[in-house]
Order: C-alpha cells, then sequence, then structure tokens
C-alpha cells in the first residue's frame, strides 16, 4: 500500500508568515509525541501491523467477538498483556510502559484495546492492586496468560457513577466463613461488563462488605462465574447486553447473584480484611478514605482511555489531511482545480484540531510519568494519588470529547469518502462514542476535579489570620474594579492602534497565553467559591441546592483547568526541541492551540475585562494567518504521529486519490496537446 505524501505550497501570499524554507524533523517530532515510553509503542505498532489484529467490516457482532478473543489471546503468548504485572509472575513491571503500549491497540480495532483492557487493565488489575499475595499467587499468572477471562463487576444498572450506593451485597456467614454474594432488586444488576455476556469464566465483583450487621461500605470480592463449559455456576445468572453503537468485538453483558457463596479469602483484602469471627479491620480508618483508595487504585482505565483518545484522533487527522492534500475541487485562478487543504475553511476546521491534538498528547505523556511513579512506586504518597486521579479525571474528559468532534470533522472533511466503512472514520466514531461515559461519566469527573480546585483554593486561607484575609479582600475588589472599569481594555486599545499582526503578536505571547488562561481559571473558581461561602450555615439539602446551582460554573472551571494543564504540556515539550526550524513551527501550533480557547471564550474575557474589543476581533484574524503559516506543515505534522500504512489502512489516505489526480491532469493535458479538445460554450452577450 503506497503512502504517497503531497506538500503542495499554500496559493496565499504571505512570505513573512509561511517562511516557506522551514520544515520540521519529522522523526525527532515523532520521538517527542510518542513520548517517555516511545520505544514501547513503537513495539507495539510493529505487532499491529500483522493483519492478525486488524478489524474487518462486515462481521456480525457473534464473529466479531471470537476474532477480538482469538486477539486477546495472541496478545497473550506475545507477552502483551504482562507487561504492568510484577516480574515474579512473568510480567515486565512496567506500569507507564503498560499502558502506552495498551493504548496503541486502538489503531488495530478499539474493540480489543476495550476488551484486553477489561482482562488486564481491570479484571486483572483488580486482583493484583485491591488483593495481596495470597490472590496474586492464585490468580496472576492464570489471567495474564487469558486461562481466567473475567469480567469487572462494578458497574450496576441502577448505578453507574455512584459507586458507593450500588445495591449489590456480601454478608459475611461466620459458621461457614463464607461472603454471600446478593443482587437483592433488578437495579442492582452488574451491567455493561465487557466479557459477562460470553466469555468471563470470573468477576471482580464490587458489593457492600456486611458482617455482623454492620455495612463496611463498597470491597471487591473475586467470583467464579462460569464452568469449563461456558455454563453460569449455580446461583449465577446474566443477560447479554446484544448489539451495542460501537465496540460489539467486546461482548458486553449483565450478571446477577442469588445468594451465590464464596470462600472468607476471595475477599480481595489489601484494603480491608474480615476475621474468621467477622471481624472487620482496615489499615484505612475512615471509611470515605478507604472507599476512594480503592477507587484510586483503579484509575488506570481513565489515564489509557485518554492516550487512546489522543492517537484515535491522530489517526482521524492523518486521513484527512493526507486527503484534504491530494483531493482538488473547484476552479483556482487560472491554475485548475484547488487542492482542498488551500482552502480557508478546510485550514480552519482541521488545523486546530491537530493543535489541540498534540497539546493532548504533549500532556498524557505528563500523566503516564505521574502513574508509572504512583503504580511503579517511586512517588506513591497520598499526595500523589490525589494529583494523579485529579489529573486523570481533568485530562479524560477533554480528550474523549474532543476524539469525537475530530473524528466527526474529518469524516465531513472527507465528503463522500469518509463516509465508506474501509476509510475508517465512521466506525471509528461509533466505537470512541462511549469514552465519553465509561470508566467515569466526564462531566462526573469535571466535577471531582471542579471540588478539588474548590478545595486547593480554601485551602489558601487556612490559618490566615483577619488582617490577612481582609487584605486579600480588598485586593480581590480592587481586582474587580480594575478590569470592570475597563481600565486594561483601554490599555489594549491604546496599543493596539497598529496592524493585527503587530497588535495580537505584540499582546498575546506564550507569556500573554499563559496569564489569560490561568486568570480565567482562578476567577471561575474564587467566583464559584464566593457563592458557595453561605453554604456551611445552611441545612444539607439547602447546601445541596446551592451547589447544584452553581454545578454548571464549577465544570466550566474544571473544563479551563484542564485546558491550561494541556497548553502548559505543550510549552514544556517545547523546551526539548533543539533544531530551530521545529521549535519554530511547534510554537506556531502552540500559539494556534492557545489562541483557540481564548477564541472559544471570548465572550468570557470581554465581560470580565481580560481583553479588548480589538483584541478580541484580532484573535481570529490571527488565528486566520497562524493556519496559513502551518498550511505547508500540515501534512508533516500528521506524518509526525508516526502512523505505517498498517494502521492508516484507509484507502482514501494511501495515495489512491493522488493517482486519480495526476491520471485527470495528465488526460486533460494530453487532450490540450492534441488540439482535439472541445472548445468552451461562448458567454451570451449582454
Amino acid at each position: 500500500m503506497a503512502d504517497t505524501v503531497v506538500r503542495p505550497v499554500p496559493s496565499v501570499s504571505d512570505a513573512s508568515a509561511v517562511a516557506e524554507d522551514i520544515r520540521i524533523d519529522i522523526p525527532a517530532v515523532t520521538r517527542l509525541l510518542l513520548g517517555t515510553w516511545g520505544d514501547v509503542r513503537l513495539e507495539a505498532r510493529d505487532m499491529i501491523k500483522d493483519p492478525a489484529f486488524w478489524r474487518i467490516d462486515g462481521l456480525s457482532h457473534h464473529a466479531h467477538r471470537e476474532r477480538v478473543l482469538d486477539q486477546t489471546r495472541l496478545l497473550a503468548e506475545a507477552g502483551a498483556g504482562g507487561r504492568g504485572y510484577p516480574v515474579e509472575y512473568g510480567g515486565k513491571g512496567t506500569s507507564g510502559g503498560n499502558l502506552a503500549g495498551f493504548e496503541e491497540l486502538v489503531l488495530a480495532d478499539p474493540s480489543l484495546q476495550i476488551k484486553s483492557g477489561v482482562q488486564w487493565g481491570l479484571f486483572g488489575s483488580a486482583v493484583l492492586q485491591l488483593g495481596t499475595k495470597t490472590h496474586h499467587d492464585r490468580w496472576l499468572r492464570d489471567i495474564m496468560d487469558m486461562r481466567i477471562p473475567g469480567a469487572f463487576a462494578m458497574t450496576e444498572t441502577g448505578h453507574g457513577s455512584d459507586v458507593q450506593a450500588i445495591g449489590t451485597t456480601a454478608t459475611y456467614d461466620a459458621e461457614t466463613e463464607e461472603f454471600v454474594i446478593h443482587t437483592p432488586f433488578r437495579g442492582a444488576w452488574k451491567d455493561y461488563l465487557g466479557n459477562a455476556a460470553v466469555h468471563a469464566t470470573a468477576a471482580t465483583v464490587f458489593a457492600q462488605l456486611v458482617s455482623n450487621g454492620v455495612n463496611y461500605g463498597v470491597h471487591c470480592f473475586f467470583v467464579p462465574v462460569r464452568d469449563e463449559n461456558g455454563l453460569f455456576l449455580p446461583g449465577v445468572g446474566g443477560e447479554d447486553d446484544g448489539i451495542k453503537g460501537g465496540l460489539n468485538g467486546v461482548d458486553n453483558g449483565r450478571l446477577h447473584f442469588d445468594h451465590v457463596r464464596v470462600p472468607r479469602e476471595n475477599l480481595l483484602n489489601r484494603y480491608g480484611d474480615i476475621a474468621p469471627d467477622g471481624a472487620y479491620t482496615s489499615p484505612i480508618a475512615s471509611p470515605g478514605r478507604r472507599f476512594f483508595t480503592m477507587l484510586g487504585a483503579l484509575v488506570q482505565g481513565r489515564v489509557s482511555l485518554d492516550g487512546a483518545a489522543t492517537w484515535a484522533s491522530g489517526l482521524a487527522l492523518k486521513i484527512a489531511v493526507t486527503y484534504g492534500n491530494q483531493r482538488r475541487q473547484f476552479g483556482g485562478a487560472g491554475a485548475g482545480e484547488t487542492v482542498l487543504l488551500d482552502y480557508g475553511k478546510h485550514r480552519r476546521r482541521l488545523l486546530p484540531l491537530l493543535a489541540t491534538t498534540y497539546a493532548q498528547a504533549f500532556a498524557h505523556d505528563e500523566l503516564l510519568v505521574k502513574f508509572d511513579g504512583v503504580f511503579g512506586g517511586t512517588a506513591d504518597t497520598d499526595e500523589s494519588r490525589q494529583d494523579l486521579e485529579t489529573l486523570a479525571a481533568a485530562l479524560k474528559p477533554l480528550s474523549t470529547w474532543h476524539a469525537l468532534r475530530t473524528v466527526q470533522e474529518s469524516r465531513e472533511a472527507c465528503g463522500g469518502a469518509g463516509y465508506l466503512a474501509e476509510n475508517r472514520l465512521v466506525t471509528l466514531h461509533q466505537d470512541l462514542d462511549v469514552y465519553v461515559t465509561f470508566e467515569g461519566d466526564n462531566n462526573v469527573l469535571l466535577q471531582l476535579v471542579g471540588k478539588r480546585l474548590l478545595g486547593d483554593y480554601a485551602a489558601q486561607f487556612k490559618g490566615k489570620d483577619a488582617r490577612a484575609l481582609a487584605a486579600f479582600a480588598v485586593g480581590e475588589t480592587a481586582g474587580k474594579l480594575f478590569h470592570g472599569a475597563g481600565l486594561r481594555r483601554l490599555g489594549q486599545t491604546v496599543a493596539d492602534l497598529g496592524s493585527t499582526a503587530r497588535s495580537v503578536e505584540h499582546g498575546l505571547r506564550a507569556d500573554d497565553q499563559h496569564q489569560l488562561l490561568t486568570d480565567r481559571v482562578q476567577r471561575m473558581v474564587a467566583d464559584v467559591a464566593a457563592r458557595l461561602r453561605p453554604a456551611a450555615k445552611l441545612s444539607p439539602e439547602e447546601a445541596d441546592g446551592l451547589f447544584n446551582e452553581n454545578q454548571v460554573e464549577l465544570l466550566e472551571a474544571a473544563r479551563a483547568h484542564g485546558e491550561l494543564l494541556q497548553w502548559e504540556a505543550f510549552t514544556d515539550a517545547l523546551a526539548r526541541v533543539d533544531d530551530a526550524g521545529t521549535r519554530r513551527v511547534l510554537t506556531w501550533l502552540r500559539d494556534l492551540f492557545g489562541l483557540g480557547l481564548v477564541e472559544e471564550h471570548l465572550a468570557w474575557y470581554l465581560l470580565n475585562g481580560r481583553l479588548s474589543t480589538q483584541r478580541a476581533a484580532a484573535v481570529s484574524r490571527y488565528i486566520d494567518r497562524l493556519c496559513v503559516r502551518l498550511r505547508p506543515h500540515a501534512q508533516d505534522l500528521v506524518d509526525a504521529f508516526g502512523f505505517a500504512p498498517e494502521h492508516v489502512r484507509a484507502p482514501v489516505a494511501s495515495g489512491d486519490e493522488q493517482e486519480r489526480q495526476d491520471e485527470a491532469a495528465a488526460y486533460h493535458a494530453a487532450l490540450a496537446a492534441s488540439g482535439r479538445a472541445p472548445k468552451r460554450e461562448p458567454r451570451p452577450r449582454r
């Protein structure tokens, strides 16, 4: 499959902006994007060049499930499922490298990525992270080798993100030293579970642990669910979730339990244990902290979705930009039809998405490093775990929402060709759709981030005396008066009397972008905190109502915080670029990302006095100029994702379109040279 690359020079004449002589160092940018575990990513990409791992369109969901099961077994044979497991059990002991390799499977088939994630990242990880050595010795090797396919039974039909309220119970029977697992009503059925419909022979079941009449909250239990013939064990039942909107290679299903008994030792007891007589002990005294510690041990699902969504966005843009560099449509100024990417709208629809994808890739690598520090043991502190959970909750919503937007825009940018299943964009959108709601609904995750921001904000005042608080209040008032009176806007107006280029380049450089993005987060958090301050004197019901009234603003502040983190990660990455030309192009791309965020929230910046109307109007015009500057580098920037033809597998981006365009051009040139070309119909005289 040829991978023809065409890099036409844009027709827009702007020598100072375009700098046609600059080229990025594509291999260097690829290494930068691949990040800390680039070697593992390349190893995974080399493995999935094998067609045995590729998605085949048109299969029934039953056939697709069996194909993905076989693929998962191939991963196990290659040792890919054990990267994150301890060396003593045959793993490689690399937490960050494990997720890096796992994320790359989205290029083969998102169903394979998710099924293997269920097996090793959820089911197996629950045993590893929530169990102790006894459990590891009994089950880890068989989980790694796919001899025990498993389901992760947390979510219930009636409770998704609100895990603390799940209805399944695990009641301890001291006489038999067994737990009785029971789903007392229909809403307590475990639902949407990968592997549950057909393949799972065991499940890690989350249930309310009850002993001696006391509910000790949610704990996890290893529960066998099927025999060697694939039949449910006594007391276990279930249903197939059937065909879904995407990811139909994953056998999602429901499980329910009718007083199923498991030995006391099947409690995964790292954070809570039951003695033979039913006495409960835990190294974490606080029930709330214990619960969040257990859930925090499973944060890798959110981390991996952030990375997989980012690379899926890169794949969509690789397809759309390559096609846009080859497909021609409508006449140019006497030079035949125009390449799509030379149209201003086409640049504007794709290049800002490309800038965001780069920002996400750099932010994700920082998230992976944080994850590896916590789960690799080099930085496993309570503070680091809280930071990791907050960072994952901030980035996963942004990247998964961005993936859906990017794939859809790329589909539209490829016209009818983008709607063909063979070009992957339609099925990619279907498969990624659920990423925004599983492993934590995006809005719920942002609420977690918002609450952390409020907590950090309040901590600034802890222990402060009245004089310090008064000084802060004066500063806040002064700030509101300063911005509200338009003093900053007045200063900008004076500075903006020159050209658009000078006004923006002098006024919205890196430091200015950072200040604007940071200021927005701080101001929004401070405003929500001020409105929530009376909650301390209200009843619980009234306090909940007040919080609910401010929920939308809190979520927006959390989202702004995540965007700021991405911008900072992009800027940090620039400091690691040695080649001057590459750094210049990537700086333009970073500015496109930063100013795109400012443009998206222009109303806020205007209403809060952060930008003058002149500067605000100039932002959009300058973004257009940045798109012109980046136009000659668009193909290089998507090529830098490092995808081989076996990863792209979209005929529309394979060079076929360029061959068709060349054939058409040659035909018309030969016809003109022959003198046999028909004359144009004369225009009627007026």
